[in-house]
């Protein structure tokens, strides 16, 4: 099978079919997400929170999304590869932004990158277009910016808010982006924007009708235990299962059932 590209992304959408993206966030998870056969392999800067500890996701840094991207692209052979720009990295300056998004194709091997907002971010995605540097937008509920939008709530509920959520999309795609990320907005909201824009539109929190559905992958398999959003629906419960091996790893150590002659030169 061929590396998935952003045209081909695109062309999902004109035929209807719909994109699959999860996060993957080092050589394992990639190997698996990949294998499964997932269309975008999305490295999130949520890794600062499900990976790293961090209370949020503004914590993480340039270094850290290299280190962590390049080790998902080592174990990526078929799907596409977007990396998150951390919070700064494209705000300051477009130059210092087109350099930043540039690292991660040079450096870590993604394939794409995704930066946050809509109209006053339009002016950044075109120029690292141009540059030559695929991009996938973000819009809704930006997590970099959540404490500006209110904290982590519903986007767009009133009609002004949503016409301005509309105008984000439009902008985002007239700046050159390949697809648009909507997260938690209402599900009406994200249907005009899907019906308004010919790039794919890739919800979380966002309902049905988008073109495609992204998820945080330890919260799809119950890997991260602080809090589960709304919109996620869990389909396993891997720290139980871990927890559960760890702790008949212990007893058996403790018995001395562990090594066995098997496992003794």
């Amino acid at each position: 099978m061929a590396k998935i590209t952003p045209p081909q992304i695109i062309e999902m959408k004109r035929k209807g079919e719909k994109i699959t993206v999860l996060t993957a966030y080092d050589y394992p998870t990639a190997r698996i997400v990949d294998g499964a056969g997932i269309d975008i392999l999305l490295v999130g800067d949520s890794l600062g929170m499900v990976c790293l500890g961090y209370p949020d996701t503004v914590s993480v840094t340039m270094e850290e999304m290299l280190h962590h991207t390049a080790a998902v692209a080592r174990g990526t052979e078929n799907g596409l590869i977007v990396a998150d720009m951390p919070f700064l990295s494209y705000h300051v300056s477009i130059p210092e932004a087109i350099a930043n998004a540039g690292r991660f194709l040079k450096e870590a091997r993604a394939d794409c990158v995704k930066l946050e907002g809509g109209v006053r971010m339009a002016p950044t995605v075109k120029a690292i277009v141009e540059a030559g540097i695929p991009v996938m937008g973000h819009i809704g509920l930006t997590p970099q910016t959540a404490t500006q939008l209110g904290g982590f709530t519903v986007q767009g509920r009133e009609e002004g808010a949503a016409k301005e959520l509309i105008a984000d999309a439009r902008a985002l795609e007239d700046a050159g982006a390949f697809s648009i990320v909507i997260e938690c907005v209402p599900q009406e909201l994200s249907g005009r924007i899907t019906d308004e824009v010919s790039i794919p539109t890739i919800g979380i929190g966002a309902g049905l009708q988008c073109d495609g559905q992204v998820l945080v992958l330890h919260d799809l398999v119950g890997l991260f235990d602080r809090f589960l959003p709304k919109f996620v629906k869990q389909y396993a419960d891997a720290s139980a299962l871990i927890r559960e091996a760890v702790e008949s790893y212990k007893g058996d150590v403790q018995s001395g059932a562990f090594p066995a002659k098997e496992h003794t030169f």
